[in-house]
């Protein structure tokens, strides 16, 4: 795919990167009962940065995710969205909870995939992409649909419009969640082991829709993947994360073959 006939118009393109800091975590802690997932965490990433998360099932890489799109709140710490909190309002020089009119506003500048599609079955491909840009951006049906082919044609899909998600693959699946995800026009996607659910040859394409995606476009990314190869790709650093904490992090060709830390050692000779 190329960049000129598959990125979209500049009219509704991502927000100009400018290397500014657009998501701050500062001494965030979870916890599930006495199991804390993450613990005491401060991390940043800057806008048009693809930031890949690795580690051990049960580190916290998840629950990064879940807390930006609010479906978990910290126990502990804050965070920010392009310089708003997300879950806190500052009233009077002090901070108190967020209603859920602040905090939706913030998260509109936040897309995610899952690891499941969740498309909806009784609407076809374009309106699956259309619906939220229609009722929560409020776009017109013309402007919203014409954002959704373009996307389409962007995870090369774009005569696939008027199927039904069960005439698809999940490989397709996952690539129309990818383009609902991108209709939002969101600063930041989040992208949560968007290929373990797929059978193994799927994989594939949809990693390369992914990395497309990322050398194409301005999109700020947030990634959760034991896909090595693909995190090798298209971050521009990986945080190795153990224990709800972030014990290494680095450009990928510093992390993948010259890691600091034992334990990230040990979880790559693992995993690659």
């Amino acid at each position: 795919m190329s960049a000129d006939s598959n990125t979209p118009s500049t009219e509704h393109s991502n927000p100009t990167v400018d290397g500014s800091e657009l998501i701050r975590f500062d001494g965030v802690t979870k916890r599930f009962g006495s199991n804390v997932v993450l613990d005491n965490l401060d991390f940043t990433v800057s806008s048009g940065k693809h930031v890949t998360l690795i580690g051990p099932s049960g580190s916290g890489k998840t629950t990064i995710l879940r807390l930006l799109m609010t479906l978990l709140k910290p126990d502990e710490g804050t965070i920010r969205v392009d310089g708003q909190y997300l879950t806190h309002e500052e009233k009077g020089g002090k901070l108190s909870p967020a209603g859920e009119r602040h905090t939706r506003e913030v998260r509109k500048k936040i897309g995610m995939v899952f690891q499941q599609f969740n498309l909806f079955p009784n609407m076809n491909v374009l309106r699956n992409i259309t619906e939220a840009p229609v009722h929560v951006l409020g776009l017109s049906k013309d402007e919203a649909e014409e954002r959704a082919r373009e996307l389409l044609e962007l995870v090369d899909l774009g005569d696939r419009c008027d199927a039904y998600p069960t005439q698809l693959s999940g490989g397709q699946q996952q690539r129309v969640a990818i383009a609902r995800a991108l209709a939002m026009r969101p600063q930041v996607l989040l992208l949560d082991e968007v290929t373990s659910a797929l059978d193994p040859e799927l994989v594939a394409g949809v990693l390369d829709v992914l990395r497309d995606i990322a050398h194409t476009t301005d999109i700020t990314m947030l990634c959760v993947t034991h896909e090595m190869n693909f995190a090798r790709d298209i971050s521009d650093d990986v945080l190795m994360f153990d224990a709800g904490r972030v014990i290494e992090s680095g450009p990928p060709e510093k992390i993948f073959t010259d890691p600091e830390h034992q334990r990230t050692r040990e979880f790559l000779s693992a995993v690659l």
